[in-house]
């Protein structure tokens, strides 16, 4: 029997990544192949691959949006695609190392004197991947390691909210030690979002040496206030520029391969990187804080519009590329203080699941048992914020089914944002209810969306069933 390995892994770490796990494992079952899947979750590498595994295994896919270590599949057959392609054909990337028709992982090392310590110089696959695929997987890297800054510093800071919007103000009168407290960590959270978001742009790159020149420059992209743009060329140019040392000093003698590492490549990059993004400091944030402004000016001027390309946005792919884009704008101006915005995103969000979740439970006829099973799931998907529940009722007819969720999500993020509401946490869906300003609008807001998403999905589930009848 032939053995395949495969490692999956999303931004969040929370559903696409165990959603292309079950897909992989259930096609693999059904073609006769066995195989062994590592997650890289919201809570790390779980079934994490073994030396063993990579050595019997006849082929590797690397169905993942962040970084999976794929040098250590060198010399392996391997396939490297993104996350979602997990999800929607595993059966066809199976089939894709069965015939050979995968390339072979070949990479260019040097070892470190006395240790067994590999340094990465490059990576390479014949026939190798976009260099948007390339771009897009470093970026969702730093997302993934900032995600965890982000919602625990939200939270709290939220939490903190719960004694009054100026507890933390010595001079308030809803002063409070503790609410002060909360959200002191809170904060102290938020202003590690930046420097780990390049940090990890970089090390997707170039490995440790770009983490250290990344996350310095991410501290000066902020101290500027350049922002996450500032934070996004910092992650790239840090990256790219050890990369280039780390080659251009490959030559050097063995003997000077302690010094490179410790001396050499941290000084040239912290150095090279802290100058460009001082120099580039001031226009980045002033570019940065245009953007905010005229995002914040759309929440009062045109809301209609501003719900329009959220609902869209969120609705499009349910946790990927475009999701995110959405998400993590909500997240830079919630940083900066602004809770209406993400209330917008929020709703957007969580209005496909609870939307398909409905319609299975009010066109109840028209689905099969599975899909009924699904649907309430999502009903607890939708309500933590989980939008890739979505994603199996989508896949079946994107073409419809995605812009009836579109329509949803739009209803409900135009009706958060004339409403006014506020939402000061980052994620959760309703179990943060307590803390959102106008919780019960807010839901109102949502299951308007989403009931008109369901009767919509439902109408098209009937009309879709009657033809095939």
């Amino acid at each position: 029997m032939k053995k395949i390995i495969a490692v999956t892994g999303c931004p969040t770490g929370i559903a696409h990544t165990f959603m292309a796990e079950e897909a992989l494992k259930k096609a693999a079952n059904e073609m006769g192949v066995e195989i062994k899947v590592e997650t890289n979750g919201a809570i790390g590498v779980e079934n994490e691959l073994t030396e063993d595994d990579i050595k019997e295994a006849d082929g590797v896919i690397i169905a993942s949006d962040k970084d999976a270590r794929a040098d250590r599949f060198i010399g392996k057959v391997i396939i490297e695609t993104s996350v979602q392609d997990g999800i929607r054909k595993p059966k066809e990337l199976i089939q894709a190392i069965l015939d050979g028709k995968a390339p072979i992982k070949k990479s260019i090392i040097t070892k470190r004197e006395n240790t067994n310590e590999r340094v990465n110089i490059k990576n390479e696959v014949v026939g190798k991947e976009s260099f948007g695929r390339s771009i897009y997987k470093h970026l969702m890297n730093g997302v993934s390691h900032m995600l965890p800054f982000v919602v625990a510093g939200g939270v709290l800071i939220a939490v903190s909210f719960l004694w009054g919007i100026y507890s933390a103000d010595p001079t308030s009168d809803q002063y409070n030690k503790i609410a002060a407290m909360l959200n002191g960590i809170g904060s102290k959270s938020f202003s590690m979002i930046v420097p780990v978001f390049t940090a990890y742009i970089a090390s997707s790159i170039s490995g440790r040496s770009g983490m250290v020149a990344g996350f310095v420059g991410g501290l000066i992209a902020d101290a500027t206030g350049a922002g996450f743009i500032g934070g996004i060329i910092a992650g790239f140019f840090a990256g790219y520029l050890m990369l280039g040392l780390i080659k251009l000093l490959s030559g050097l003698p063995k003997q000077f391969e302690g010094l490179k590492s410790i001396f050499l490549l941290p000084i040239l990059g912290i150095l090279v990187t802290g100058i460009l993004m001082t120099l580039l400091g001031d226009p980045v944030a002033y570019i940065n804080s245009s953007i905010m402004s005229w995002l914040e000016s759309l929440e009062s001027a045109n809301p209609i519009l501003l719900g329009l390309v959220i609902g869209c946005m969120s609705a499009f792919d349910f946790g990927g590329p475009v999701n995110k884009a959405a998400y993590v704008t909500g997240t830079m101006l919630l940083s900066q203080g602004n809770y209406y915005f993400m209330a917008g995103v929020s709703a957007a969000c969580i209005t496909p699941p609870l939307a398909i979740a409905l319609a299975t439970t009010i066109f109840r006829k028209e689905f099969n048992e599975e899909d009924r099973a699904a649907g309430l799931v999502n009903y607890i998907l939708g309500c933590t914020h989980i939008t890739e529940g979505a994603i199996p009722f989508a896949a079946k007819d994107p073409i419809r089914v995605i812009p009836i969720l579109m329509i949803g999500s739009s209803i409900s993020a135009i009706l958060t944002y004339l409403m006014k509401v506020q939402v000061p946490a980052p994620h959760g869906g309703f179990l943060i209810l307590p803390i959102v300003e106008k919780p019960f609008v807010w839901v109102g807001c949502i299951l308007v969306g989403s009931l008109v998403g369901a009767v919509l999905y439902g109408l098209y589930k009937t009309n879709s069933n009657k033809k095939i009848a």
